[in-house]
């Protein structure tokens, strides 16, 4: 009796699940990228948001890894995107010092 009700909940629950998590996964973090990539272009930044993250820290005097850039620049492309204008200015201050 419970059988004709319960298996089309799961079966919608399980659906809207997946959908969450491919948004939440993929889907968002490429338009997040999208969005970062034409802030650069529309600023006309030939410089790729890695590149920016690496050459900012190596700026500070900082080694970073290859993982932690790529962290960052997730992180950044999610929560902060205005951060790679931030650091692509701070890295064309101090080249105009030196």
């Amino acid at each position: 009796m419970a059988s004709p009700l319960v298996i089309p909940i799961v079966i919608v629950v399980i659906a809207g699940l997946t959908g969450y998590l491919v948004y939440k996964f993929v889907i968002y973090d490429m338009m997040c990228k999208k969005a970062v990539n034409q802030a650069l272009k529309k600023y006309n930044i030939k410089k790729s948001p890695a590149e920016i993250i690496r050459e900012y820290h190596q700026s500070k005097g900082e080694s970073i890894s290859h993982d932690e850039v790529k962290n960052l620049e997730k992180t950044y492309r999610q929560n902060g995107p205005d951060e790679f204008l931030s650091m692509y200015d701070a890295i064309r201050d101090s080249e105009h010092k030196n």
